[in-house]
């Protein structure tokens, strides 16, 4: 019976994963109604810290040595830091919350050359060929898009949140791997929390509309996306080889840009909705055994 239900998990984790990590740019717009990004980010990372620390307590598990600190340290900056600043300083630039997830989208590609290489792991040309399918359902998406003037620094933004969470997610794997995910996470959190807190107050005005909205967004945030969202990539991480894993977020753009239409609606052409099919299909060879 815990053998079946095991399966069955691993099977779901992907489509949950997929989902949960989508509702992260629908969120972060619904906080910037309320907070600047970089304030916002302070708060949910700080939640997070004190809901990590009761697990920590209750649980009890192994804590990492020094060199595990380090690489928690370094990971979360990467995974949680600069890929969450870069989402919501994007999003704060009007980018549609559609399309911020576009150029993180791209991880695959980037992960997949790295992976290559740093991790030993063999990408088969059916996984090339892949890659490469959901790069041009990507460039799809983007035709016809602003690129220039605010629009410009949002994308460049964008651009830092897919360095930072294809390096992140390498490091993890490589580095991260043995460390128990919830004092590893704790270290990760603490460190992000000082990140963001001392970032916004050396750039913005801290000003925060404590509404009904802002409040509910930022426990989603905090407890689905943070914790169990981040575990389960993790949990992923541990059991399939970097490029499987770094293929679900060619989904991400689709599925965001379906809850951005129903709840803000924002539209999307025919050729970005081909754009959307062919990063399916993408995920779809990049997995398959060849």
């Amino acid at each position: 019976m815990n053998r079946d239900f095991e399966k069955m998990a691993a099977r779901a984790a992907p489509a949950i994963f997929v989902v949960l990590w989508s509702t992260g740019f629908i969120g972060t717009k619904y906080v910037l109604h309320n907070a600047e990004p970089l304030t916002y980010l302070a708060i949910r990372m700080a939640l997070v810290v004190g809901l990590m620390a009761i697990i920590v307590a209750v649980a009890r598990p192994v804590w990492p040595n020094r060199s595990q600190i380090g690489h928690s340290i370094i990971a979360g900056i990467l995974v949680h830091g600069f890929y969450l600043g870069g989402t919501a300083v994007a999003i704060s630039l009007s980018i549609p919350a559609g399309l911020s997830a576009l150029i993180p989208g791209l991880q695959p590609i980037l992960t997949s050359t790295l992976a290559n290489r740093w991790l030993g792991e063999r990408v088969t040309p059916l996984q090339w060929t892949g890659l490469l399918l959901g790069l041009a359902g990507v460039v799809l998406i983007l035709h016809d898009r602003p690129m220039g003037g605010q629009a410009g620094w949002g994308w460049l933004a964008s651009g830092v949140s897919l360095v930072s969470i294809t390096l992140g997610t390498l490091y993890q794997r490589r580095y991260c791997n043995s460390i128990d995910w919830r004092s590893g996470n704790l270290v990760q959190y603490v460190a992000v929390t000082v990140l963001f807190g001392a970032a916004a107050w050396l750039f913005e005005s801290n000003v925060v509309h404590w509404t009904r909205e802002f409040v509910l967004s930022v426990l989603w945030l905090a407890v689905v996306l943070s914790i169990g969202s981040i575990g389960l990539l993790y949990w992923l991480i541990r059991r399939q080889a970097a490029t499987s894993v770094a293929s679900l977020f060619y989904l991400v753009p689709a599925v965001t840009a379906i809850m951005a239409y129903v709840l803000f609606d924002e539209r999307l052409d025919t050729i970005a909705m081909i754009g959307m099919v062919a990063c399916a299909a993408a995920v779809f060879v990049v997995n398959r055994r060849a």
